[in-house]
């Protein structure tokens, strides 16, 4: 008895003293918040592009998966329908191509058109303003809204700059930095030098659509292989004799990893036809006293 309470004195005992160097040690300095890791930020960016009204179209997929399951005992539908209602509109989709090229060819006509009005030698803000009636219906939001931001007297640099950000696009970066030259130097040979520009970007539409009508063929065959998919998965459960083995929990797995299989190779399929987005001149420049 005697060794017991000794044992457990020495044991305060110790504790105490633990406690006690603790209570002289220095206090931990306090950090900031700790970054987010590369999951986390991959997992944040997917979840910005994958927005509201597709996680809308996936909620209502998962239901009818959910009721799917119930009706004919595959498990699968659970995951399957989701997937295909978020993915199977974009893999059947061109990638929002032909909405860029009715841009570039808007920013070559809105061009052309701003030279024109150049050489009447109006001011440059005049121009812009006066350029808005004539816009094409591709970009003539982004050309009201600059023209908007120089009505209320924005300074004319930080108006095209935000105009190079609404475009988000590499040729409208060419031309706002020619705009931004021309703001700074107020000289004669704007004109000229957007008549080029416009000349350029004319070819640069002809060199994409042929580069286009070549990607028409690989897409068009990502098409038939995916409706094909679709329509064999879905009559799958109704052929019972057949696809009886797939009913198992065994034969479930296995059609599971089957189809995504066939989504890897989609996906694979959709990114070699997708071209390479070009980087922007503008995107990462400050608005320093020493930038465009």
């Amino acid at each position: 008895m005697n060794g017991a309470l000794a044992a457990l004195a020495t044991t305060i005992g110790i504790l105490g003293l633990l406690v006690i160097v603790l209570g002289f040690l220095p206090a931990p300095v306090p950090q900031g918040p700790k970054p987010p890791s590369r999951l986390q930020i991959a997992f944040l960016e997917a979840r910005g592009r994958f927005g509201k009204q597709r996680m809308m179209i996936a909620g209502a997929g998962f239901i009818g998966g959910i009721i799917l399951w119930l009706v004919t005992g595959w498990i699968v539908w659970i995951a399957i329908v989701p997937l295909a209602a978020v993915g199977v509109p974009w893999l059947l989709g061109n990638g929002g191509e032909q909405r860029k090229l009715d841009r570039l060819e808007g920013l070559e006509t809105w061009t052309r058109g701003l030279a024109g009005l150049t050489v009447a030698g109006s001011s440059l803000e005049q121009t812009i303003i006066a350029s808005v009636n004539s816009s094409p219906d591709s970009i003539r939001d982004e050309v009201a809204l600059l023209a908007a931001r120089l009505n209320a007297r924005w300074p004319t640099r930080s108006a095209l700059r935000k105009f190079a950000d609404d475009l988000a696009d590499p040729t409208g970066d060419l031309i706002v930095a020619h705009l931004l030259l021309a703001e700074r130097v107020r000289g004669a040979g704007l004109a000229n030098a957007l008549e080029d520009l416009a000349q350029s970007i004319a070819e640069e539409v002809g060199v994409r659509r042929k580069i286009e009508a070549d990607r028409a063929k690989p897409r068009q065959a990502i098409r038939i292989t995916t409706i094909a998919t679709v329509v064999l998965i879905g009559m799958m459960p109704f052929v019972s004799q057949f696809m009886a083995p797939y009913k198992t929990p065994l034969g479930q797995l296995i059609l599971a990893v089957l189809i995504t299989l066939d989504v890897v190779m989609l996906l694979w399929l959709k990114k070699i036809t997708a071209g390479k987005p070009t980087p922007r001149i503008l995107a990462d420049l400050s608005d320093s006293k020493g930038a465009l």
